[in-house]
């Protein structure tokens, strides 16, 4: 995974989950995170997703423009439902800037439902302390 060029316009995150459609194979999730990996390096965008078995729960950040044309596209995508917004805000420096797309598989099957009850910073803070070494 390289990094991704350093952008000139303001940081932005946004930090969401959301669900695994039902009827969907377990192979969307790499479907999802190959195609995710490509677009974001060329958009800027960097983050880390992580996956419980049925939860995703995401963070973007990169150029606002982008981030939020990335989060309406993951708004529209069937492949997820229950998509929601937990933070959304500028963004000083970058927490994941060597991943395009960080993923990680997520053990504790109920993280990502006690993630969904935070908002704001707090949301953030407990996301961050989730995110285990991305493969």
């Amino acid at each position: 995974m390289s990094a991704v060029p350093p952008s000139t316009s303001p940081l932005y995150e946004v930090l969401y989950v959301s669900t695994l459609s039902e009827g969907q194979p377990l192979s969307a999730v790499a479907s999802i995170a190959g195609y995710a990996r490509h677009h974001n390096q060329l958009s800027g965008i960097t983050g880390l997703l992580v996956f419980d078995g049925q939860r995703f729960g995401q963070q973007l950040e990169g150029p606002e423009l982008e981030v939020r044309a990335l989060l309406d596209r993951i708004r529209k995508d069937p492949r997820h439902v229950y998509v929601e917004v937990l933070h959304d805000a500028p963004l000083a420096a970058r927490r994941f800037q060597n991943f395009s797309l960080g993923f990680s598989t997520l053990e504790d099957e109920t993280a990502l439902e006690r993630l969904e009850g935070l908002r704001g910073p707090a949301a953030v803070r407990a996301f961050v302390d989730l995110a285990v070494e991305p493969e």
